[in-house]
């Protein structure tokens, strides 16, 4: 009997704690060295047509790996490997797949920890809690929860009459899973490949260039808890080539997508295009873009919406799809709100994730750079804005954008509307007496509905802010930050232009990658055609 899971406790990393050391010395190992990642199909390590740099964006001139890129043949190579895998994969107990990911888990919370935190440190560029609570936490309680779920899920059974016997086969889908992953989380990358495995699938992972480290990482962590070749096949490389591959095979099955919006609706219809050359209906799991929004109430506890603001907008740069990028504040509240996060943004120390004292790193790379760099251009010269804090930006060592708190007189300006997966977060003051109006605001302003939060210490707003922004948010939060949500407490998702709403952490997505079947067995079968009420 499998033991019920527990979230995997969080390290402190405090100065002179052992975790705290191991880290530091998993740090300098890997900044020492530079890592060959290749292509991964069936088992085999093939070298690709060519390679592609692996920075770190904090030291951008710092070379952590090489990432040889997946050919179409490589590609081809993997689906084959896929395909032929499931034949035996499939036919496991799954006592016996749940075993390979339950040791994974146990590696990842043990031996591998801080290979892996490093490793998404060093590439990423999150500071060592950020790093923790990804590459570690997360992705150990997706490990271990995804396993409590499927169980659970195969325990519900159809009702058997009399003289038959009816059961549900929870059977994998028939051919590859193309798990299509993100920069910003080292969990997502391992969850979106693991899941559907787990369920008796077989996989064609494709990593985002920049987290090619961790997720190779991963990919080798889960060879040492016996993953057997072929099930999930690692393909980093050009996005056209390794997509237009994977969706012209008949034996596409499915896609597991965490990225932009704009790429999901490019994936989906590009499987729409091809629907009658697929052996089955493929099925489409996809989280995508956000415009995660803040509303305080006028009862609101400044001091908490202040740190829940600052936590929730520039953790890991802004750079999470639940992070807070919009806040709607009423007047009475905002000259102790502005004056406090003026106060503490002067305090955030931003730079090498290395010195365990900064808070903020640099975003990803050059491209985002560039982009969170035009909306900021964009707020300086804008009459219906102005910058409250941060704003500036450097690029000379590594590419860091200060955090920054955009006051504007426009509820529709641009930096309200648009996702900008930076550091930026941009404040509508509200007269207290709209709030009614301001509601409708929050929920027509942003095509999006992944995370929001409401801060009030009146119940009744509350309540009336759940029901106004019910279809707002798939996450959502009441007196507490937009982000951090757990695997097991809070499955993450949302709605609209926010993806699938499938739900990574829970039961609901477990269902997306099996395929029922119903079996009936009669015991004594009837041995004349007709009926009662025939005679």
């Amino acid at each position: 009997m499998l033991e019920a899971p527990k979230n995997e406790p969080i390290l402190a990393y405090r100065p002179g704690s052992p975790e705290h050391a191991e880290l530091a010395s998993a740090l300098a190992g890997q900044r020492a060295q530079v890592v060959q990642i290749p292509v991964v199909a069936g088992g085999r390590r093939l070298s690709g047509d060519a390679t592609a740099p692996v920075i770190c964006p904090h030291d951008h001139a710092h070379v952590l790996a090489h990432v040889h890129q997946a050919s179409s043949a490589d590609v081809s190579a993997g689906i084959q490997a896929a395909v032929a895998a499931q034949r035996e994969w499939s036919q496991w107990s799954f006592e016996d797949r749940a075993a390979v990911f339950l040791k994974a888990a146990d590696l990842l919370a043990g031996p591998w920890r801080q290979k892996l935190n490093a490793a998404t440190m060093l590439g990423q560029s999150k500071t060592a809690y950020q790093a923790e609570i990804d590459s570690a936490c997360e992705l150990i309680d997706f490990l271990r929860w995804n396993v409590a779920f499927a169980r659970d899920l195969q325990r519900s059974q159809p009702v058997s009459a009399p003289g038959m016997r009816n059961t549900l086969e929870y059977r994998p889908l028939e051919g590859f899973v193309y798990a299509v992953t993100p920069f910003n989380f080292t969990a997502i990358g391992g969850n979106l490949a693991c899941a559907p495995a787990l369920m008796g699938n077989t996989v064609l992972w494709k990593p985002a260039a920049s987290a090619a480290l961790s997720n190779y990482f991963v990919f080798e962590l889960l060879e040492a808890a016996g993953l057997p070749p072929g099930v999930i096949n690692f393909v980093p490389g050009d996005s056209h080539t390794v997509s237009s591959v994977a969706l012209g095979s008949e034996a596409f099955a499915g896609l597991h997508f965490t990225g932009s919006t704009a790429v999901f609706d490019a994936l989906w219809r590009q499987t729409a295009e091809r629907l009658p050359a697929y052996r089955s209906y493929p099925r489409l799991v996809g989280e995508t873009g956000g415009k995660d929004f803040v509303l305080a109430h006028p009862s609101a506890d400044v001091a908490a919406l202040s740190t829940a603001l600052l936590r929730g907008a520039f953790e890991y740069q802004g750079q999470k799809c639940s992070a807070a990028s919009r806040a709607y504040v009423p007047a009475s509240l905002w000259p102790a709100l502005k004056a406090r996060l003026v106060d503490e943004l002067a305090t955030v120390r931003m730079g090498d994730v290395q010195d365990f004292g900064n808070f903020v790193g640099a975003v990803i790379d050059r491209k985002a750079y560039d982009r969170i760099g035009g909306y900021l251009t964009q707020a300086r010269h804008a009459s219906e804005a102005s910058i409250v804090a941060g704003g500036g930006a450097n690029d000379r060592t590594g590419y860091f954008i200060e955090p920054t708190v955009i006051e504007v007189d426009d509820p529709n300006f641009v930096t309200m509307r648009e996702e900008i997966f930076g550091p930026v977060l941009s404040v509508y003051v509200y007269p207290d007496a709209q709030w009614a109006e301001v509601l409708k605001l929050v929920d027509s302003t942003s095509p999006y509905a992944l995370t929001g939060a409401v801060f009030a210490q009146e119940r009744g707003a509350l309540v009336e802010a759940s029901a106004a922004l019910r279809f707002a948010a798939g996450n959502f939060y009441l007196n507490d930050k937009p982000t951090g949500a757990v695997v097991g407490q809070q499955p993450f998702g949302g709605a609209r232009r926010s993806g699938t709403n499938d739900k990574a952490g829970s039961a609901l997505n477990l269902l997306r990658w099996v395929s029922p079947r119903t079996i009936k067995e009669t015991y004594v079968p009837a041995h004349h055609y007709a009926y009662p009420h025939m005679d």
